[in-house]
């Protein structure tokens, strides 16, 4: 999906209805959804390749810019005529979201576009280190297309790494790890998470259930739960991240002595998480240690505007500064 974002000024409200008048500045845009999990793991160095169906239009088109740009692969990234790009719209003044309108179409693509994208992945496995796959739940991914991904993967030993978006929980049987956020675990296990027993519980639930070797369920403020399948014992990392005023964003001086970073947008923090736990897991990570790192990247990401990457850099800053 593309993530455009139109910036503007706001000094007054509309006499037609109780909302801002935006003057408009600046329109650009990046790679949202999948992409961003994509762009995520380019910033770091990784040699990505994309796949995905686009629709044949101008956002279509602009995606495929911004993968050039982000100097990934897109020869996986099938363009059909007969659907239309998703393209997420924020606005965007005196720096705080005024509105979003999402432009998509969510039913399954057609049958001939899914086993086109098949042939293609199945025949990329063979030279890739590790296999992402960003569910966002807008028809691409069903079922049929997991199991038949997963077990081509499971054949050539190559560790499949879930993001879930989806109240589906029929697929992604045999993934090494898969990530989701606490109201999607809730969703999944369907009961309330309130306390460190019920997240074991939902842990436990959705180990047994898609048979992988790790889920990780994010909780925003709360940091990240880890269930390992080799493991009785869950692992809790506290956040990197507490809220503060928008005056703070940008401005040097929080003191050493305290713990975290601002929170100024959490668009795609949970991206970055799925991307930087699956790279350093490919790269030889163990996945507490590659969700520890990733907890530290989203801490860094949730610091900036907008769908956003982070730079190994600024992944090396924060850690010098988590170990104080």
């Amino acid at each position: 999906m593309l993530d455009r974002y139109l910036w503007g000024t706001a000094s007054r409200l509309s006499p037609e209805a109780a909302v801002p008048v935006v003057d408009f500045v600046e329109q650009n845009e990046c790679l949202g959804g999948a992409g961003n999990v994509a762009a995520n793991m380019a910033a770091l160095g990784a040699r990505v390749e994309a796949f995905g169906v686009l629709g044949s239009d101008e956002a279509g088109r602009a995606m495929q810019g911004c993968l050039r740009d982000a100097r990934i692969g897109g020869k996986g990234v099938i363009a059909d005529a007969k659907r239309i790009t998703t393209v997420k719209t924020r606005i965007i003044a005196r720096h705080q979201q005024v509105v979003r309108v999402d432009r998509e179409r969510q039913e399954a693509v057609r049958q001939e576009t899914q086993e086109k994208l098949l042939r293609l992945v199945i025949s990329a496995l063979k030279r890739l280190d590790a296999l992402v796959l960003s569910d966002y739940d807008k028809g691409l991914i069903t079922d049929d297309f997991a199991d038949r991904v997963l077990s081509a993967a499971h054949q050539l030993k190559v560790p499949v790494f879930v993001g879930l978006k989806t109240k589906r929980l029929y697929a992604y049987r045999g993934a090494r790890v898969v990530t989701c956020n606490s109201k999607e675990a809730s969703l999944l296990v369907n009961q309330t998470l309130a306390d460190e027993q019920s997240f074991e519980e939902a842990g436990r639930a959705l180990l047994a259930h898609f048979g992988c070797g790790a889920v990780v369920i994010t909780r925003g403020e709360k940091g990240m739960s880890i269930f390992e399948e080799s493991s009785t014992e869950h692992v809790h990392i506290p956040a990197t991240s507490f809220e503060v005023t928008y005056a703070r964003v940008g401005q040097a001086g929080i003191e050493r002595g305290a713990t975290g970073r601002q929170v100024f947008d959490v668009t795609g923090a949970g991206d970055t998480v799925l991307s930087v736990l699956a790279l350093a897991a490919a790269a030889g990570a163990s996945i507490v240690e590659a969700a520890m790192l990733a907890n530290i990247a989203a801490g860094v990401v949730v610091g900036k505007l907008g769908t956003a990457c982070v730079s190994p850099r600024e992944l090396e800053h924060a850690l010098d500064e988590a170990r104080g």
